[in-house]
């Protein structure tokens, strides 16, 4: 690879251990896809942040970072955690849990990285113009940012992504280049999609189908921000998709001549939903997969105002969003009828299974992709209608 000047310093052990190690990570990554050069980041996502994700190695391997100096050169900021950090008692979240989770957010606050602990920095104002270079880690979001923004990120890894934050730039590849960024399977939606969980039910069963291509979509006629982040982390969650298109709805529409199609109707969307909801009460319902927008929050406050849920229920979102809907009162709504608003943490990142939850309800094509495996939980799958009054 060719190196800048200051590049080649820090592989060379110029400017720390920290930064040394780092250069070496990128350094090899570039190697293994074939990039050229590094390219500049103007920001940074890093996932690996829950204590029950990354465990005791995990949280040494920071510490140690955090010990030699590392310190970021771009925003950078963190997934979801595996707590809500002002509210884990409430949660029931095990102390010794809390523990290690708290020892992980230090380490990272040592190394200058923003402990937002969100899935969704769009939603809070971190928000990556189209063509704009950054290196995101979380599926999810890596989804939104190239799709629904037309930014340029890779899917990083826990390490890269951190790397990335120390040294200021990443590999030149992939989804960085322009002839990348072309979808080889076209979607034919032919069937009316009503709400969050039919999106999300859209992206479970095209994920399935499209594996690691990108996918082009027709027929979908309008779509909100909440709506287009529930489809991509579907698709994450049960493909390996960074990037997808829709037509007249995201900013770039790349398609290769010879794309192959496919499509999805009524039927297909219905047993697809069916296929990922157990049929069971959940003892536990999660909102906000990814993270909740403010306009979800009110929505929620909105429909349990008038109806009490049968179960317990919590909705996932930012910091930021949280406060938010604390100063407008969404959250003494959704206190009020049984409910939670929780901050830095999401289904699943967090000790579900080590809290007393079996079942667990979501509107979310990826919680219910991640739930089974993760938390050992089953999964209630619908509309929020359905779901928090079944």
């Amino acid at each position: 690879m060719r190196l800048t000047k200051e590049e080649q310093e820090m592989l060379d052990g110029g400017l720390g251990d920290a930064a040394r190690e780092s250069m070496e990570i990128l350094v090899a990554l570039g190697k293994i896809y074939g990039a050229e050069r590094m390219i500049p980041v103007t920001s940074v996502q890093v996932s690996g942040v829950s204590y029950k994700t990354i465990g005791q190695a995990g949280l040494e391997y920071l510490a140690d970072l955090a010990e030699k100096g590392a310190r970021t050169r771009v925003q950078t900021f963190l997934n979801p955690a595996g707590m809500d950090r002002e509210q884990w008692k409430e949660m029931r979240i095990p102390a010794d849990f809390a523990e290690k989770q708290i020892q992980v957010l230090d380490a990272y606050s040592r190394m200058g990285i923003t402990k937002t602990c969100t899935c969704a920095p769009y939603f809070i104002g971190i928000r990556p113009k189209k063509g704009e270079h950054v290196a995101w880690a979380e599926s999810s979001a890596v989804a939104f940012a190239n799709s629904v923004l037309g930014a340029r990120t890779n899917r990083e890894g826990g390490p890269s992504a951190l790397a990335a934050a120390i040294c200021g730039v990443t590999p030149c590849y992939g989804l960085h280049l322009d002839e990348n960024r072309v979808a080889s399977l076209i979607v034919d939606v032919k069937c009316e999609l009503k709400g969050v969980a039919d999106f999300g039910a859209l992206g479970s069963a095209v994920g399935k189908l499209v594996k690691t291509k990108y996918p082009a979509f027709r027929g979908i006629k309008s779509a909100t921000e909440e709506q287009l982040k529930v489809l991509g982390a579907s698709m994450a969650a049960t493909g390996s998709v960074p990037l997808f298109f829709i037509e007249k709805i995201t900013p770039e529409w790349n398609v290769a001549k010879d794309a192959e199609r496919i499509t999805i109707g009524a039927a297909e969307l219905d047993a697809e939903r069916k296929a990922i909801d157990s049929g069971l009460k959940p003892d536990l319902v999660t909102i906000g997969c990814p993270h909740a927008s403010l306009k979800e929050i009110k929505e929620v406050a909105e429909l349990v105002a008038k109806r009490k849920p049968t179960c317990e229920f919590w909705v996932c979102t930012s910091r930021k969003m949280k406060e938010e809907a604390d100063r407008l009162g969404y959250s003494r709504a959704i206190s009020a009828a049984g409910g939670r608003v929780v901050a830095d943490t999401c289904m699943v990142v967090c000790p579900l299974e080590r809290m007393g939850y079996s079942v667990t309800g979501t509107n979310s094509g990826k919680a219910a992709a991640y739930l089974p495996n993760l938390c050992k939980q089953n999964v209630a799958f619908g509309d929020l209608e359905d779901i928090l009054y079944r």
